[in-house]
């Protein structure tokens, strides 16, 4: 089978499609028929040998993906061979840019039909990272309000329809020309990202910080006593987080069936608006890494991978 694999830790280059025996599923493990892969810039990460997690090498690139169940092993019941399903690959976010790919069943959900592929492969985990830091990490409910960092990407967009789902009040930061889109995704309120945020935000219950650097120590200014400052960016200052009497915490995506079928069911009911960027063919998997390193023009939105039929 065709894999997008490195040899070694490094740029773009490094990137080789070659192929590699089908693999097998083990124990809890479905092999999946790959139709799409979702391209992220932790797969950006992995490449370059800057993951927070162990990447032996060498390894296949790629954790979201759609397809279709081609083999079942041990232990599994709950998908049979011939089902439609998108999610993840595995803890290590590896093996999606493939023909086939072996899947840890609980970071999969079964594909609803309204769902094409691609868009299956743009959501795992960017809408998944988007609903835990409100809802798992800042413990939010409806009343409470957000300040969303960075809201015209492509997590902070699903924040942002998410939180306003939820009847949150929804601060956001964007670009200048990302204000009105942002507003229509449900920002009650829209700050252009020049501007000096911690002037014109007080007392939030929550910020999500989707930026780090800078933006995310002047956040601590905005968040009322007890409220909570969650990155998926970089690990918060604790020392500050304690002066101010708030919580702040760093964390990575888990990305699971019951999770990813919520998110589908909102979809289902018209209530999410996904936002598929460029679709390349398997074979121009370097310039997928390419948009994502700005070294080609990226028009936004997700970049997947279309492999199969």
């Amino acid at each position: 089978m065709r894999t997008a694999r490195v040899h070694e830790f490094g740029g773009v280059d490094s990137i080789i499609i070659e192929d590699i025996a089908r693999p097998q599923p083990g124990n809890d493990e479905v092999l999946i028929r790959v139709g799409a892969a979702g391209v992220g810039p932790w797969d950006g990460w992995i490449r370059a040998g800057k993951s927070a997690l162990p990447q032996p090498l060498p390894l296949t690139l790629g954790s979201d993906l759609a397809g279709i169940v081609e083999a079942v092993g041990p232990g599994v019941s709950k998908f049979a061979v011939g089902d439609a399903v998108f999610g993840v690959t595995n803890p290590r976010f590896i093996g999606a840019y493939a023909d086939y790919a072996v899947a840890t069943v609980g970071m999969i959900a079964k594909k609803p039909a309204w769902l094409d592929d691609v868009e299956a492969a743009s959501l795992p985990v960017i809408a998944v990272t988007a609903w835990q830091a409100l809802f798992d990490r800042a413990k939010l409910r409806r009343g409470q309000s957000v300040f969303i960092h960075g809201a015209a990407g492509n997590v902070g967009a699903y924040a942002v329809q998410f939180a306003h789902r939820a009847g949150l009040e929804v601060i956001a930061t964007a670009s200048a020309r990302d204000i009105e889109r942002v507003r229509k995704l449900g920002a009650d309120r829209v700050i252009d990202r020049s501007q000096p945020f911690e002037e014109l935000v007080s007392d939030v219950d929550a910020v999500i910080d989707l930026v780090g650097g800078d933006t995310q120590t002047r956040s601590f200014q905005v968040l009322r006593t007890g409220g909570k400052l969650i990155s998926v960016v970089s690990q918060p200052d604790q020392d500050e987080a304690k002066r101010r009497g708030v919580e702040a915490a760093f964390f990575l995506v888990n990305v699971t069936t019951a999770t990813l079928t919520e998110i589908a069911a909102i979809i289902g009911a018209g209530q999410l608006v996904t936002n598929v960027g460029a679709v390349l063919p398997f074979a121009d998997a370097k310039l997928a890494h390419e948009m994502l390193e700005g070294m080609r023009p990226n028009p936004g939105g997700k970049i997947v991978l279309k492999i199969g039929a």
